[in-house]
C-alpha cells in the first residue's frame, strides 16, 4: 500500500497531478483544495489512496492528512464513491465540510455537483459522530468557518447565487464566510456584490 508520494511536481491540472519519483512519474488525481495548496511548488508530497477496480488502478492524492480522512470517510457512505468524494473536496475544504456536517447543513452539501438531497442527508447522518470520534472536527484550526457563528441563510443565499453565476463553491463560501465576519448585518445582495470584486 503507497502512503504518499514525495518527489518532483512535474505537472499539474486543477484535476490532475504528476510526481516523479526514483524515475517513476506517478498521476494523480486531486481535489481543487489540494491544487491550490501544492500550486507553484516544485518539491510536493501528496498522500495516496489507491482506488483498485477490475478495469482501473487509480491514484488519489491530497495534500494533507485531514483531506485524505474526509475522503476516505465520505466513501464509506452509500452512494459516494471515489469521484464524488474528490467533486465534495473541490467544492469545500475539509473545516467547510466539517461544519456542514457537524451543524447538518443540507442545503450547503446539496449545492455540489451529484449530491442530491438523500445523498446529502446521509452524509450528516453517517459521518457526524465519526468525524467527533476521529477528531477531525476538533483538530480545524481557531478562527476556521466551524468557530465563527454567521448568518447561515443570507451565507447560503449568496454562495448559491454565486455558484449558479459560474463561481465555484469552494471560493464563493471563503469570501461569503469573510465578509460575513466582518459585517454580520450585510444584505444579501450587498454580501454577493462585494463578493464579486473579491472572488479571484
Amino acid at each position: 500500500m503507497i502512503d504518499y508520494i514525495k518527489g518532483e511536481l512535474t505537472e499539474l491540472t486543477p484535476a490532475t497531478a504528476v510526481v516523479e519519483a526514483a524515475g517513476v512519474g506517478y498521476g494523480m488525481n486531486i481535489s481543487l483544495n489540494s491544487f491550490s495548496a501544492i500550486q507553484g511548488k516544485k518539491e510536493v508530497k501528496l498522500y495516496v489512496y489507491e482506488s483498485i477496480r477490475e478495469d482501473a488502478h487509480v491514484l488519489f492524492g491530497f495534500a494533507s492528512k485531514k483531506e485524505r480522512e474526509m475522503f476516505l470517510l465520505l466513501i464509506t457512505v452509500s452512494g459516494v464513491g471515489p469521484n464524488t468524494a474528490r467533486m465534495v473536496l473541490s467544492s469545500m475544504s475539509p473545516a467547510e465540510l466539517c461544519d456542514s456536517i457537524s451543524t447538518g447543513n443540507e442545503r450547503m452539501i446539496k449545492t455540489i455537483k451529484g449530491i442530491g438531497l438523500k445523498t446529502a442527508q446521509r452524509i450528516i447522518v453517517d459521518l457526524r459522530d465519526k468525524i467527533v470520534s476521529l477528531g477531525i472536527a476538533a483538530e480545524i484550526p481557531a478562527g476556521g468557518a466551524i468557530q465563527q457563528p454567521v448568518n447561515n441563510e443570507v451565507k447560503d443565499e449568496a454562495v448559491s447565487a454565486l455558484t449558479m453565476l459560474g463561481f465555484s463553491p469552494a471560493p464563493s463560501h471563503k469570501v461569503v464566510v469573510q465578509i460575513l465576519k466582518e459585517t454580520p448585518d450585510m444584505p444579501v445582495e450587498q454580501v454577493i456584490k462585494k463578493a464579486l470584486k473579491l472572488i479571484k
